[in-house]
């Protein structure tokens, strides 16, 4: 006998973390506190497509609607999530609860559906895209670990250390406005118009200020020169963004940051630890994740068309000309675009 599927808010229903960290397949994509950070940054909708059984969780397929007067109507698993893959139960039918939300897709006038993790899909199925996750397994001790790392990995922690780099582990609104400038000479350097800082504060109210995430900060000379925000749920923890000034690369101080955060998460007892995704055309980050004792995966995307009844191929994002035109813009420029176009870019 079929369960009926249930659509769901994670942030009003109540014990929803507790109900998520039940299953094996969690991730902090799927939690409440990030459901709240895309809905109060940007007026997602959070359509959250359960089957929940004796307070049991079958199935979970979260979705954000995001209408948009630029980029369309659409369904997304999840905006701004690296990775989000289905929960899926053995007993769960999960072709149909994709045809359900098709279905759904349909009557919202949706252009597309994207799912942004490939758990439950047939091999038959056409996947958009494609990336690469890291993982690291935190059960091993801090020796182990480090014997783990690729050589130039720790050479490079050693000559932060000896450079004098001091790391600091914080949680408190300036630091996130210390990691927000770096952010946002990152994402100049890249082509890229960074989130608006509003998005960050509401990471600061719904994770950092929970107990659910760190920043992480280096300095040379009492200079802040790198960062990086780090989220956690469960067993699990998740590095989600990270930024530099390139002035001090040689320093590596991104290599003593990554180092402080994996041994603070070890001695607090989480048992895995994600470097996040990986674009494939990016060798050098890919080369970077790899160099921690990590195992690789690949991570795939799926949009469906609902115009065309049909999964589409080949949707890897290429750099563009806006790519090089936001390299030229000045900080204060690109944080307008920023604000402006990020609801769209989900």
């Amino acid at each position: 006998m079929s369960l009926a599927i249930e659509i769901i808010n994670p942030i009003d229903y109540p014990g929803w973390d507790e109900l998520l960290l039940s299953t094996k397949d969690y991730s902090f994509f799927h939690s409440s506190a990030w459901a709240r950070v895309l809905c109060e940054s940007y007026k997602y909708k959070p359509l959250y497509f359960t089957i929940i059984d004796q307070n049991k969780l079958l199935l979970l397929i979260p979705l954000m609607e995001v209408r948009s007067l630029l980029t369309g109507r659409r369904g997304v698993s999840l905006p701004f999530s690296d990775i989000c893959e289905p929960i899926i139960s053995q007993d769960t039918q999960f072709e149909d609860a994709i045809k359900y939300i098709i279905e759904y897709g349909k009557g919202s006038k949706w252009n597309y559906i994207e799912f942004r993790g490939g758990n439950g899909f047939s091999n038959s199925v056409s996947s958009s895209s494609y990336f690469y996750e890291h993982t690291l397994n935190l059960k091993k001790n801090e020796n182990q670990m480090l014997s783990s790392f690729r050589d130039a990995t720790k050479r490079n922690i050693r000559k932060a250390v000896s450079a004098g780099i001091e790391v600091r582990i914080c949680n408190n609104l300036e630091s996130i406005k210390g990691y927000y400038h770096l952010h946002c000479i990152t994402r100049k350097r890249h082509g890229l118009p960074p989130q608006p800082f509003y998005f960050f504060r509401k990471v600061f109210e719904n994770v950092i200020a929970k107990n659910s995430g760190l920043i992480i900060l280096a300095f040379y000379k009492k200079k802040n020169i790198a960062g990086a925000v780090y989220f956690h749920l469960g067993e699990k923890a998740l590095f989600k963004y990270g930024a530099s000034d390139k002035n001090y690369q040689n320093l590596r101080p991104n290599n003593l940051v990554m180092w402080e955060a994996i041994k603070w998460y070890a001695q607090q007892g989480f048992k895995e630890f994600s470097f996040g995704r990986t674009e494939p055309e990016n060798e050098g980050l890919r080369q970077f994740k790899s160099g921690w004792g990590t195992e690789e995966r690949p991570v795939k995307y799926y949009r469906y068309d609902i115009a065309q009844d049909v999964y589409l191929e080949n949707n890897q994002k290429a750099i563009t000309f806006y790519n090089r035109l936001f390299k030229k813009m000045p900080v204060s420029m690109l944080k307008i675009f920023g604000s402006l176009l990020y609801r769209h870019m989900a």
